[in-house]
């Protein structure tokens, strides 16, 4: 992979020619970013580019690392947008877009929703307008810490969000790569990671119409935490991953 960045090139270029020498710049940089996979730095980082739901997205070290399991989120937006037949205008908001693949994924998929993110990270934001504006995604970007800054008008049909949600207590289980590398804001949460997830219920609560979806990405162990801060909300429920392990909750504001 290291060497296809160097090259500029795809695996089926570099098999068909195989006699291809690096330059001696080339060359230089490529010992260079060997060196800092090495000492356990991820590869996105170093390309600068990580794949999710079929697009390329632009990454750094300013945002979390997309992964598979996040895309049970955009699975289960879509799934509720088909079962409830919403075809008319769908105002949603993505919290802590990070690299915007959330956000930028559903604009893609359902073109004509109104498409908000926001981050409390202003470097983030960069990278994710970059992605917007790279895959023609429709996005409306703002710096927000949760939805603190946001107008909490009632207006929105989904609010979405994976949160950061590692708790302190549980550092130690945490990748090495992750913890070193990637932004620890987007990481943790509080000592149990429930801090932000405490603030996001209600905000979301209030930025919600009647009958409108909160999905939010959590932990291995949440699942019973985070229902418990959602009395009072219909159809609460929680969506596995392929292992089996709910990674995705989904609960809806009352209709009156």
């Amino acid at each position: 992979m290291l060497v296809f960045h160097v090259l500029g090139c795809d695996r089926a270029h570099l098999f068909a020619h195989p006699e291809r020498e690096l330059g001696e710049a080339a060359q230089e940089q490529y010992e260079g970013l060997i060196a800092r996979r090495a000492a356990g730095e991820p590869l996105q980082y170093l390309t600068g580019h990580q794949e999710f739901w079929k697009a390329d997205f632009v990454v750094s070290p300013a945002v979390l690392i997309p992964r598979p399991e996040t895309e049970h989120l955009i699975e289960t937006v879509l799934a509720l947008v088909e079962q409830f037949a919403l075809r008319g205008p769908i105002k949603l908001i993505d919290v802590g877009t990070g690299s915007g693949a959330i956000a930028v994924t559903l604009a893609r998929e359902l073109p004509n929703a109104e498409v908000h993110a926001v981050d409390i990270s202003a470097s983030a934001l960069a990278v994710a307008r970059e992605n917007a504006e790279r895959l023609s995604a429709r996005v409306r970007f703002a710096l927000s810490d949760v939805l603190a800054d946001v107008a909490r008008d009632a207006s929105y049909d989904f609010v979405v969000s994976n949160p950061p949600y590692v708790g302190m207590n549980e550092a130690d289980k945490v990748q090495e790569v992750v913890k070193h590398f990637e932004p620890h804001i987007a990481v943790f949460a509080g000592e149990e990671g429930m801090d932000v997830i405490r603030r996001l219920i209600p905000q979301a609560r209030e930025a919600l119409k009647a009958g409108g979806w909160l999905l939010m990405e959590i932990g291995y162990s949440q699942s019973k935490a985070v229902m418990a801060l959602l009395g009072g909300w219909h159809n609460v429920h929680s969506i596995p991953d392929l292992a089996g392990i709910p990674r995705v909750i989904a609960a809806r504001k009352p209709a009156v």
